[in-house]
């Protein structure tokens, strides 16, 4: 086991010249470095912390022990999804949880975070770039930021991200360095031609990547280079729900690509594969409900969901779109066409880890292959995956509609 060094700051940091708040925010960081066996700490610029998600009452504890304390964030640090919707409170059933909820997103805010609660922060202004050492949570996030973004951050779990954000570091281990972030293996995507160019292509690969590699690093051959970010979040998410996926390489399309991979195992990637995996996430062909949005949708995406629902026949099923605030303040029109076409915006939250959605409904269906990966565990339904498109004609016709 290596030595761990700290500077003089952090050593002052360490022994309270800060605060108590401090101290212990550094007191854990210094305990997870030696765990990761890091040689030093590394300054962040900035941190996305996921603790703000309630799951009990310790949750409630390690906040208000760290407000208590004085504790402030000294880099810029967003805030993943709460456990409730603070612009429509009524939307969330268990109410007890949604006091909850607001309590803990409340402390976060107090100690300095800003208020985005997004699972989505690269959607936000001033996202970090290429080579900075970040502390992101949430694992769509962590992998974005890596892969597309060429950020390094490792997976953070809950509290290690505020710790983090309090100190402004993080252990120098894992994803932080270079050697770290080499590719393990390729997947071969060539064979599946024009369906790269599909929306749909990006979930069922991202989760038949991750279902293979589990925490390893792939590298992808084939994706063509008009990829949308859109595409790219929608591969990482799913990677990361399905494995352990925190960053991957697109050759020709993401930043820290390799150019040589001759000696890495290959994996080759079919139609028939994807066709699989699609058939394993989509489990009822009936249909209670619609959710879309997980990741959070981008503005982009809101757009394009607005213009699918121009002009056409009512929806015959309840259909949610979950985005970010700052995304839901950006739609000014576009947001009356959702809302008038049936659409009920939700923010701050996902419907997959708030009691959203009515206990009667089993069979939904979504774009997402997170969502599909977890809501039949996490709210009790079954999944059915499909497009954009598909999900709207599907809420159309009250039933599922495969174009």
């Amino acid at each position: 086991m290596q030595t761990l060094h700290l500077t003089a700051e952090e050593e002052a940091m360490l022994g309270g010249r800060d605060g108590d708040g401090v101290a212990l925010a550094m007191r854990v960081i210094v305990g997870q470095a030696r765990i990761s066996d890091a040689p030093r700490l590394v300054e962040i610029t900035s941190a996305h912390v996921d603790s703000c998600l309630y799951h009990g009452q310790v949750s409630l504890d390690f906040a208000h022990r760290l407000v208590d304390l004085g504790a402030r964030v000294r880099v810029p640090t967003t805030l993943n999804v709460g456990s409730t919707d603070l612009i429509h409170p009524a939307l969330v059933r268990d109410q007890e949880l949604a006091a909850a909820g607001r309590e803990l997103m409340a402390a976060y805010v107090d100690l300095g975070c800003t208020p985005t609660f997004t699972c989505a922060p690269y959607q936000l202004p001033n996202r970090p770039g290429l080579g900075e050492h970040i502390a992101w949570a949430e694992s769509n996030a962590i992998v974005f930021a890596n892969s597309v973004l060429g950020a390094r951050t490792d997976r953070y779990g809950d509290f290690l991200d505020v710790c983090a954000a309090i100190t402004g570091r993080a252990p120098y281990a894992g994803l932080q360095t270079t050697e770290a972030r080499q590719g393990t293996v390729v997947f071969d995507c060539r064979q599946l031609g024009d369906f790269l160019h599909s929306e749909l292509a990006y979930p069922l690969l991202g989760h038949h990547i991750g279902s293979v590699v589990g925490a390893g690093i792939p590298v992808l051959v084939g994706i063509p280079t008009e990829a949308t970010e859109d595409d790219l979040k929608a591969l990482g998410a799913a990677a990361a729900s399905a494995g352990g996926v925190a960053l991957f390489h697109a050759v020709g399309i993401t930043p820290e690509a390799p150019r040589e991979f001759a000696e890495l195992p290959v994996r080759e990637v079919d139609l028939d594969t994807l066709q699989r995996v699609r058939r394993e996430l989509s489990t009822t062909g009936e249909l209670d409900a619609v959710s879309v949005g997980t990741p959070h949708a981008s503005y982009a995406e809101c757009l394009r969901l607005a213009e699918l629902l121009k002009g056409g026949p009512p929806l015959k099923v309840p259909f949610y779109l979950s985005t970010n605030r700052h995304t839901r303040e950006r739609l000014e029109g576009a947001l009356d066409v959702l809302e008038n076409a049936g659409v009920t915006v939700v923010v701050d939250t996902c419907t997959y880890v708030t009691a959203i959605l009515s206990p009667d409904w089993k069979n939904v269906m979504t774009n997402s292959g997170k969502w599909a990966h977890y809501a039949p565990g996490n709210i009790n339904v079954n999944a059915v995956l499909g497009s954009l498109a598909e999900c709207v004609a599907s809420a159309r016709a009250g039933e599922v509609v495969f174009e």
